[in-house]
């Protein structure tokens, strides 16, 4: 695109209504937080399945998050915009994969849900290698899987933190 060519213009449409939290991430200052937020109730949601389904719903939300996220963007007429906050909310969740929520938000449960929000927005804010690499994937691919990595990357920690302080969790 030149300079004197105009932009393509921005289109409101499902796609961006879903992949923006329900509008959380084109109304917020700070999207990508706002929109994690809704991770922690949909991570204690999953929680509340039986054994395998946990993880298989994780999945599929993951999984539906890469058409939707690369067609906002492409509504949106940007490569990874601020708005779309799919991502985040998407893959919360997995950072309590090592140390998972019982599903009853007791005290432990609400220091281990707001450390592990907590590490995921870091290492998504600071993208630490192959974080900054895969966010350079086309399109929707891009869009999720820093975040993913980000994700594991805040498991790992988070499962390191309650081993070292094993008292501070159940």
């Amino acid at each position: 695109m030149t300079p004197d060519e105009p932009a393509a213009p921005r289109r409101y449409t499902l796609a961006v209504w879903l992949a923006s939290g329900l509008g959380v991430g084109l109304f917020a200052r700070a999207p990508g937080t706002f929109g994690a937020i809704w991770g922690l109730p949909l991570a204690w949601a999953y929680f509340q399945l039986p054994g395998v389904w946990t993880w298989v719903a994780a999945a599929m939300v993951v999984a539906l998050g890469v058409p939707v996220c690369d067609r906002a963007a492409r509504d949106l007429a940007m490569k990874d915009p601020g708005p779309v906050v799919w991502d985040e909310f998407a893959t919360v969740p997995l950072v309590f994969l090592l140390v998972p929520l019982s599903g009853i938000p007791v005290m432990s449960d609400i220091w281990i849900a707001l450390t592990g929000f907590g590490l995921h927005r870091a290492f998504d804010i600071t993208k630490p290698w192959p974080c900054n690499r895969l966010e350079r994937l086309p399109g929707g691919w891009g869009i999720m899987a820093d975040d993913i990595a980000a994700a594991l990357y805040a498991a790992v920690t988070l499962w390191v933190l309650v081993w070292a302080f094993g008292a501070w969790y159940g």
